[in-house]
């Protein structure tokens, strides 16, 4: 018989190696011993599973120390001295269950897969940590692997065991800090958290899974056991990696793009059904994704998961994710994610003190919480939480067949000192201010995805001067595609609130996104940022009266795309959506049954379409070949000029912008040759709710009269608070 204090460590849930005492074992004196623990059963009987028969009733034990029946059933199987294959059949109050026993399986992660995991160098730990739905020796079942290395105790509790932390703890692998478990029977759907004990003997609040492939619906937070995702595979992720793509992106929160007629939110299949083609109509080249890992608070919009392995159920099913993302794909649009690796919240479910212990994050507040947001900051410099984080990159855009990342808050990652006075923060071993450890996590991130995944892309939302962002680890750069031109945006926006009577004062808040503007490979963003928190919406950023916001709205839409870079606008702004935006309701659609919301929209679709077909506008985005000023310095009438080219330098598009409401006639402007200049887009056409002034026929002939510099030139008509395209045919 089990020694006593075992008996008691196994009923009071203390018991750190189940595995020794629980199961079929051979005693000292070679008999064969089956003990289980099975709290509230009344009976268990052992079923040789060879011949189906019963041949032993256990026994369960008295023990004084033990209020009510101990629920620890053990017998010895007289005349047996070697192992056979059993099942249990175990008389509950409300009836008889028959059933596997979890502790006559072996482990479950081999020992090669172990030391990955523990050195942090496992390419894809999601296969191995987490729920896995498996069938081992010819029983179905779902294996249960997580990392607590300080924990005394873990145990696997859930929706099949009565949520009772005695039923199935956990086996310890120690050399990588991993508790594992198969058992029988659980399916697919099955809700499940892990049940700590800490070193110091505290049950831990419950604790969803790190690696769980689904959640419960928010308030609840459980995992649920869900299979890896088999997309469909294609033989290249996409286009978006191609710095001579073209690449407009749609950025959308799904919670509130549209929802349904009762207020709630609609379901993959009807985002499917709507919002592909949409974007696909609007001529956007690529869906940008406001977080869909699960989160537990709405009003994070996804910047603040728990849930980095599973996609939000409040959208449905992970398979429902996978489908739209393969719909998107058929449809030619590419998805990019947002991913949210520089912190996490503090929910008692979640990773904050995993075991007991920091260990998801620094222990010391000045590395491990961030000021401004209340969060928790992963430990990169961990090879566990490194393998982590890595490993999910590579998650999405394997298992789900996303193309590409958008990281968010890159900047608080690559300093130590960020948001922080002096004395809160703690220098690096150097004495700087770089963290060194996230900048090592995100070079290597970016290798992982650039080696294993090549096509798919990487977008950083990096706000700082830090240098070569986009450039490879190799030259010493971080090893993104792409990052966001906050820069760009902020001059830009600012200059549209000034009234065009005093733009000539800010003249080179237009230009000076030139000076740097091939430092980096830029993303132009008008993003989500710009219309929340009392900053008001794209449209009433605009000055002037009502004609005159749309216009100039319309005006900053042709220099953006226009502009060198790469574009992002947010969801709303198509349309001109007045109210800023709320994430707890559905977009003002409504606004697209009055005609200059309406010509906006029409705007922006054949702005991107222009713009597709035109490879003057997107061949060469990052480097000087593709951009020539013409006018960049005529402050006096708020008026710029510029050529785009493309690979093929004979043909470019000219660009001129007037931001001032004056029509202005024969405006002379400097032509790259001889030909004739057709205008492709006027942001002042009626078509677009604008005052249609433009040029005779669409069309200038350049004439032999210098300007700028250059020998031929155009008089044009520039429209009021407008921006025209001008492609040359020589």
């Amino acid at each position: 018989m089990l020694r006593k204090p075992e008996v008691l460590a196994l009923c009071r849930g203390e018991h750190g190696d189940p595995f020794a005492v629980l199961g079929m074992h051979i005693d000292s004196k070679g008999r064969l011993w089956l003990r289980t623990m099975q709290p509230g059963a009344s009976a268990v009987f052992v079923i040789e599973a060879e011949s189906g028969k019963e041949v032993l009733e256990l026994s369960q034990r008295k023990l004084d120390a033990i209020d009510g029946p101990s629920g620890f059933f053990e017998g010895s199987l007289l005349g047996r001295n070697k192992p056979f294959r059993y099942r249990l059949k175990i008389v509950w109050p409300g009836g008889v269950q028959e059933t596997e026993d979890p502790y006559r399986f072996s482990t479950i992660i081999g020992d090669l897969d172990a030391w990955l995991l523990a050195e942090g160098s496992h390419l894809r730990p999601y296969e191995r940590l987490g729920a896995h739905l498996r069938e081992i020796d010819g029983v179905k079942g779902a294996t249960f692997a997580v990392w607590a290395p300080d924990a005394q105790r873990v145990s696997v509790i859930g929706d099949f065991n009565t949520w009772d932390g005695r039923r199935h703890p956990m086996r310890l692998r120690r050399e990588c800090g991993v508790w594992e478990l198969f058992i029988p029977e659980v399916k697919a759907g099955a809700c499940y958290k892990f049940e700590i004990r800490s070193k110091d003997g505290r049950i831990l609040p419950l604790k969803a899974d790190p690696y769980g492939f689904a959640a419960e619906l928010r308030p609840s937070t459980a995992s649920v056991v869900h299979g890896l995702p088999t997309v469909e595979r294609r033989k290249s992720i996409g286009a978006g990696s191609r710095l001579d793509s073209p690449v407009s992106i749609y950025e959308v929160h799904l919670g509130s793009w549209r929802r349904t007629d009762d207020g709630g939110f609609l379901n993959w299949q009807r985002i499917t059904e709507t919002l592909i083609p949409y974007a696909i109509d609007l001529g956007f080249t690529h869906l940008e994704l406001l977080p869909v890992s699960e989160h537990p608070f709405d009003g994070s919009w996804g910047y603040q998961p728990l849930g980095l392995y599973a996609p939000t159920a409040r959208f449905g099913s992970p398979d429902g994710f996978r489908d739209f993302v393969t719909a998107c794909h058929r449809a030619g649009l590419e998805v990019i994610v947002d991913w949210v690796p520089a912190h996490f919240p503090t929910d008692e479910h979640g990773l904050a003190r995993f075991d007991g212990q920091a260990l998801y994050e620094h222990a010391d507040p000045r590395e491990g919480m961030h000021q401004d947001w209340g969060t928790l900051i992963y430990n990169f410099g961990r090879r566990e939480v490194f393998n982590y984080l890595v490993g999910n990159a590579l998650f999405w855009i394997e298992q789900y067949g996303v193309d590409g990342l958008r990281v968010d808050a890159v900047a608080s990652m690559l300093y130590r000192d960020y948001s922080r006075k002096h004395g809160e923060w703690i220098p690096n071993i150097y004495g700087g201010r770089e963290n060194l450890e996230a900048v090592h996590f995100l070079r290597r991130m970016n290798e992982v995805l650039g080696l294993e995944c090549p096509g798919a892309a990487t977008y950083a939302e990096e706000s700082t001067a830090w240098p070569a962002v986009s450039r490879p680890p190799s030259m010493g750069g971080l090893g993104f595609h792409y990052k966001w031109n906050m820069g760009w945006m902020h001059d830009i926006l600012e200059y549209m609130r000034h009234d065009p009577i005093h733009r000539r004062y800010h003249h080179h808040q237009l230009t000076f996104g030139l000076l740097y503007a091939f430092t980096e490979n830029f993303v132009l963003p008008l993003s989500h940022d710009e219309v929340v928190h009392g900053k008001g919406s794209l449209i009433n950023k605009m000055a002037g009266d009502y004609w005159q916001k749309f216009a100039n709205l319309r005006a900053l839409y042709g220099f953006m795309w226009a502009h060198p870079g790469k574009k992002l606008l947010f969801m709303g702004g198509e349309f001109a959506q007045w109210n800023e935006w709320n994430d707890a309701a559905s977009l003002d659609w409504n606004l697209l049954d009055f005609p200059q919301h309406a010509g906006v929209q029409n705007l922006i679709r054949d702005l991107n379409k222009l713009y597709r077909k035109t490879p003057a506008l997107h061949e060469i985005d990052f480097d000087h070949h593709g951009f020539e000023w013409i006018s960049a310095n005529d402050s006096d009438n708020s008026v710029i000029a510029f050529l785009r080219r493309g690979r093929d330098a004979s043909h470019a598009m000219l660009c001129v912008c007037n931001f001032t409401p004056v029509v202005r006639h024969d405006y002379r402007v400097g032509a790259p040759g001889p030909g004739i200049y057709h205008e492709r887009l006027n942001t002042d056409s009626q078509y677009y709710g604008g005052s249609n002034v433009g040029n005779p026929f669409g069309m200038v002939d350049a004439e032999q009269i210098p300007s700028h510099g250059r020998e031929w030139s155009l008089s044009l008509t520039l429209p009021p608070l407008a921006t025209v395209f001008l492609e040359w045919e020589p």
